[in-house]
């Protein structure tokens, strides 16, 4: 088990930033960047995001479920499994609503969820249980 950092609203989480959609990650990058989140690194794809957390250690993956061809629950899976030496915080994201997705979040080892336009450095905390 990681050791927690003490947090705030205020505090920083690094984190990794799975998506296929550029222009979604460079926006996203810049929003949470203003709010103190640092995002560490950047995949578009399950094998990319496997090495990008092994290689940073984030505090937390946020992942899209629709990511390209491939799904964003399998990533969720193998990142909680240990695939990357570490058994990481993961919430799932998307354009979608949560509701379109709740039992399949609820059936996976992902922290939570977070549809895209509600992404904010306290909605992370919250679903860290850091706020």
């Amino acid at each position: 088990m990681r050791p927690t950092r003490p947090c705030c609203h205020t505090c920083l989480v690094r984190c990794l930033l799975v998506d296929d959609n550029g222009a979604f990650i460079e926006t996203a990058r810049l929003l949470l960047a203003r709010e103190g989140v640092v995002v560490a690194g950047t995949a578009s794809s399950i094998a990319e995001a496997l090495r990008q957390a092994s290689a940073l250690r984030p505090d937390v993956v946020l992942v899209d479920i629709a990511l390209g061809d491939e799904n964003g629950f399998d990533l969720a899976r193998r990142l909680a499994g240990g695939d990357t030496g570490a058994d990481l915080a993961v919430i799932m994201i998307s354009t979608r609503a949560g509701a379109d997705y709740a039992d399949m979040v609820a059936d996976s080892p992902a922290a939570g969820f977070l549809a895209k336009d509600e992404l904010s450095a306290v909605a992370i905390q919250r679903i860290l249980g850091r706020a």
